[in-house]
């Protein structure tokens, strides 16, 4: 691999995928087109239906290399469920679709034991799901899923409120979660490494088990949304701090990060990538922001176990030295 690869020379370019077409329903049921950012929303009348759907991506390759396959359905749950807890949705029911070359009663038992573990830490019930064997399409598998929540229309966060001086509520992450596996698995690849490599001389753990430690799961920003007053939420996926382009025009300065797990090091040390393209990527550590006013800080971080890490500016993101955009 080459030094200084960035994540769209992996193969994936974030600019391109939001392109896309849309039809609009009119009429009741119709989607709320001003609003919403991380998930799709329904206006129902006093309250709006939210809608997310998304897949575990390249993980899934890393569970098929280690052959470990049981945490990988939280990470389909954690993808959804955050993406609704970001617009201060509450998560309620969600369908899945596995899709496979040839049918394995052990894999599919295994990914059934995560879907069952990630539904119970998000309180949501699984009322359905597909699997599909495709031996002419696929090669190994594909977990997606689906969710759906609900929210009064006017508690709806859409970051329209932000304000430059707010602070900034940083939740920690649980390492890489879904997303930039692209790139890391070609740096790992590149540099010569094993999946089932240890990952450190001090750890008990493979490069492949760290990797697939599962996505957190948000659920305590719905406490937070309750008792504080929030004027923005982001789950910081692929695109990293990119990321926060969606909720405000503004800027974001955090001058007190939250450390990065040893993962991210890892990879920066072993493929020389770039600071800037690093918290391009990844989450660097911080899964999940949400935007409050000053005086919110205290209750803030008793509620989240989150940290204040930085406060809005007119312009631009930087961490510390580092300018991100």
């Amino acid at each position: 691999m080459r030094k200084g690869m960035t994540y769209a020379e992996a193969g994936v370019d974030i600019s391109k995928l939001t392109e896309h077409l849309m039809f609009k329903r009119a009429g009741f049921g119709a989607p709320l087109t001003d609003i919403g950012h991380y998930a799709g929303l329904i206006d129902l009348g006093d309250f709006a239906l939210a809608m997310t759907t998304d897949g575990v991506g390249s993980k899934v390759l890393i569970a098929n290399a280690i052959e470990k396959w049981d945490t990988i359905g939280i990470d389909c749950i954690a993808m959804n469920v955050n993406d609704l807890l970001a617009v201060g949705a509450e998560p309620l029911a969600f369908v899945d679709y596995l899709a496979m070359e040839k049918l394995s009663e052990g894999v599919m038992k295994q990914i059934g034991m995560g879907l069952q573990k990630g539904a119970e830490i998000s309180n949501i019930s699984i009322i359905g799901g597909e699997t599909a064997t495709l031996p002419d399409v696929i090669r190994g598998f594909d977990l997606a899923g689906t969710c759906i929540g609900w929210v009064p229309k006017d508690k709806i966060i859409t970051g329209k409120d932000i304000q430059i001086g707010d602070i900034i509520l940083g939740l920690p992450s649980s390492g890489i979660h879904s997303n930039g596996l692209t790139l890391a698995r070609k740096i790992i690849e590149g540099a010569g490494h094993s999946y089932w490599d240890l990952f450190s001389p001090d750890s008990e753990k493979s490069i492949g088990e760290v990797l697939l430690t599962p996505t957190r799961i948000y659920m305590e920003v719905l406490e937070l949304i309750k008792k504080c007053e929030v004027r923005g939420l982001a789950h910081i996926t692929g695109g990293g701090l990119l990321k926060l382009g969606r909720i405000t025009d503004h800027g974001f300065n955090f001058d007190r990060p939250l450390e990065a797990q040893p993962i991210f090091k890892f990879l920066q040390e072993e493929g020389d990538i770039s600071d800037r393209e690093m918290y391009q990527t990844f989450n660097m550590g911080m899964g999940f922001l949400a935007v409050i006013p000053e005086g919110e800080a205290g209750k803030a971080q008793k509620i989240s176990g989150g940290k204040i890490v930085g406060e809005v500016v007119e312009k631009g993101i930087r961490v510390k030295n580092i300018k991100i955009l």
